[in-house]
């Protein structure tokens, strides 16, 4: 998802160029806690004060429970009918607002918008005819074989044969099982929208880092894109758009532009001042500068930002078929509905194949470096690959008209695995059954049953004072009050059972990823070998689509807050994993040479040593884990879960959007108190450790 809190310029460039992990919600911290001593966000470093300030609240909360019923429960006069408001907002703005009414000409915003639709779906149609449905009878789609070729032309060009293969191979995949024409139509989707979500968020990330006052003014709306569920905006966006692919590719750009046009920010401030101060000596004017200078100097972080365009893109495929997007999404979301796990794998596989290409060639492109050619060279010698992508594109279509299984591969030439995946969960069913239930009963009974409901008994206002406080203990009044008005959102607009229940999975969940993910990424980064092959099962568990992690384990936990939690896990403890790695792999080398001088063992020089110096990437670590959990709040719901993501899919069904919206901005503000509160705890280990 994201920005990662007072994450800098080097750490982005390492996290983001070692994985295709989307970089999480970097909150601007500039002012929390940079200045301890400052008199507005003073730290006072005395512990035992607040332990005792905290024991206050918790004791006077509960004497107060059985004397003011307002303390135990938000008073329903208090509520907010701000769901109300905005339903009222949406049906003005769709029937009640007229543009040059009385005149010959007239028109309403939503005219406006499906206009828009109208524009975005021409170079989508163009896209489409090329790959998926063809232009006419006698100018089909391209063939399979020449895709395949293409894809392997351009990876050599980019990354040598390694880059070819993987190409090849990844294409010929599609091919073979089945699943080539709803491929055709997610990758002619992908290939519009990463343009597009790119050039948003180059605009916007320029103008980011040449204005203060839009950077102040996008950032909170960022904050809030980036850590509401993607479910809690597709419902205005049907409502002013319709459905199909260009709906989806707005919902898709709402995703993925806030990351990108980060990125880009971020890398355009960190062009050191001797760059532009040389081309400002050269005469540059301020476009100049820009363009021929700035651009240039920042082009790795750039397509790190593209990197992440894609892999946004890639991961709304599925939440996207839910307002109609055709391809893989559709495919994988209708085999889900039919429990056909077999088949949902191997689509699932598919686009775990595509954004594996497309994220391993943009970064090759990335790293690629330019080649000088001979000017008096002939042109196709100079363009050796642009000749032969075109010799090959005409044999390879000629060939395809004489045998037409190298344009499209029948059934009865295609390979399926899903019988084999069907029979092993019927084996598990079988023979682990026993085994299986028993864990679940103990676990729901035991342990999540009274968690759940101890979060839910918590009084709103002892809730709201602790987080207040703990604000204030890391980051001084000014995150205090943000975390506090935050947290106090859900009980003034009267979700707040949801919102402790939500807490409560999200809470248990990023427990278990963060004991699970530390553990594996401690073990993983003592080598490099290791390290790598950690990185190889983080790319594949993120890439594979969240949906999918529903069937197995309802099939096996059935319906109940053990499946949810298991599949947040599974698609949450990625980053935990990468960033543990990252910390640790990246401390540097001389202190650890000087610990082992001073005789530490082994054992003492990782909890003395390495531990506390990757310990704020660790945490970072941590704040990416309870917002990719929280990505997953309103999935879940689809198995049963009563939580704010039950609040979203109600509404998604019955096109309530102020109901959506309110659900979904609940759970924003979850996120982005988490990571204000994350940050100013990174931010002062920083300031510690003097890496601030």
């Amino acid at each position: 998802m994201t920005h990662t809190a007072a994450l800098s310029s080097d750490d982005l460039n390492r996290a983001s160029l070692d994985s295709h992990q989307p970089v999480g919600l970097i909150t601007d911290t500039d002012g929390v806690a940079a200045q301890p001593r400052d008199r507005g966000s003073k730290i006072v470093q005395n512990r035992p004060l607040y332990w005792v300030a905290a024991l206050a609240i918790i004791v006077l909360g509960q004497f107060a429970v059985s004397r003011l019923a307002w303390v135990e429960q938000y008073p329903s006069n208090w509520i907010l009918p701000l769901k109300d408001w905005i339903d009222s907002f949406f049906e003005w703005l769709v029937y009640g607002v007229r543009f040059f009414d009385g005149t010959s000409f007239e028109f309403t915003p939503r005219d406006l918008t499906r206009g828009v639709s109208g524009l975005l779906a021409r170079p989508l149609g163009l896209s489409e005819s090329l790959f998926f449905d063809g232009f006419s009878k006698r100018f089909p789609a391209l063939p399979w074989i020449t895709v395949v070729g293409l894809a392997a032309l351009l990876g050599h060009w980019l990354g040598g044969w390694r880059s070819a293969l993987l190409g090849a191979a990844a294409f010929t995949y599609l091919a073979l099982f089945g699943v080539w024409q709803a491929s055709m139509q997610t990758f002619s989707l992908v290939l519009v929208t990463v343009p597009m979500v790119f050039l948003i968020g180059l605009v916007a990330g320029v103008l980011m880092s040449k204005n203060r006052h839009f950077k102040n003014a996008v950032t909170p709306l960022f904050d809030i894109l980036q850590s509401m569920p993607p479910f809690a905006y597709l419902v205005p966006i049907v409502v002013l758009y319709g459905v199909g692919n260009v709906p989806a590719m707005i919902a898709t750009a709402l995703f993925a532009v806030p990351p990108v046009a980060r990125c880009i920010s971020l890398g355009l401030e960190s062009v050191r001042h001797g760059v532009l101060e040389a081309g400002q000596m050269m005469g540059c004017t301020r476009w100049q500068l820009l363009w021929r200078v700035q651009l240039p100097a920042a082009r790795s972080v750039l397509l790190v930002g593209l990197n992440q365009g894609i892999m946004q893109t890639l991961a709304m495929i599925v939440l996207a078929a839910l307002i109609g997007a055709s391809g893989l999404g559709s495919e994988l979301l209708t085999s889900l509905q039919s429990l056909r796990l077999g088949e949902a794998l191997e689509q699932g596989i598919a686009i775990v194949v595509i954004a594996v290409v497309l994220d391993r060639f943009s970064r090759a492109y990335a790293l690629k470096q330019p080649v000088y050619v001979d000017p008096d060279l002939g042109w196709w010698r100079r363009h050796p690959y642009v000749v032969l992508a075109l010799v090959f594109l005409v044999v390879s279509i000629l060939l395809a008209r004489v045998l037409p299984d190298l344009a499209l591969l029948t059934d009865e030439h295609s390979i399926t695995t899903a019988p084999y995946w069907n029979a092993g969960i019927d084996w598990i069913n079988v023979n682990l059954y026993e085994s299986v239930q028993a864990f679940r009963n103990f676990t729901l009974l035991e342990m999540l049953i009274p968690t759940r409901n101890f979060f839910r008994a918590i009084p709103w206002i002892t809730f709201v004072a602790l987080v207040t406080l703990l604000g204030y203990r890391l980051g001084g009044w000014s995150v205090a009050l943000v975390a506090g008005l935050l947290i106090l959102f859900p009980a003034a607009t009267g979700l707040w059972l949801e919102a402790m229940t939500t807490l409560y999975m999200i809470g248990t969940a990023a427990v278990v990823c963060v004991s699970v993910g530390f553990i594996v990424g401690l073990g993983a980064s003592r080598t490099a070998r290791w390290s790598r092959f950690a990185a190889g099962i983080c790319d594949f568990l993120q890439t594979f689509p969240s949906f999918i992690y529903l069937i197995p384990v309802v099939m096996l936990f059935k319906v109940s807050d053990l499946s949810a939690i298991i599949a947040v896990l599974l698609f949450a403890v990625v980053p935990m994993i990468r960033y543990t790695i990252l910390g640790l792999r990246g401390v540097p080398t001389p202190i650890m040479e000087a610990a082992t001088q001073q005789g530490a063992t082994r054992l003492q020089r990782l909890m003395k040593v390495e531990l506390p110096i990757a310990l704020p990437e660790i945490m970072l670590g941590v704040n990416q884990v309870i917002f990719m959990a929280l990505f997953m709040v309103a999935i879940t719901a689809l198995i049963g879960t009563q939580d704010l993501g039950a609040e979203i899919n109600a509404a998604r069904s019955g096109n309530e959007i102020g109901k959506a919206l309110v659900a979904g901005l609940c759970i924003a503000f979850l996120g982005i108190t988490a990571d204000r509160l994350i940050g100013a705890w990174v931010k002062r280990k920083r300031i510690e450790l003097g890496s601030a």
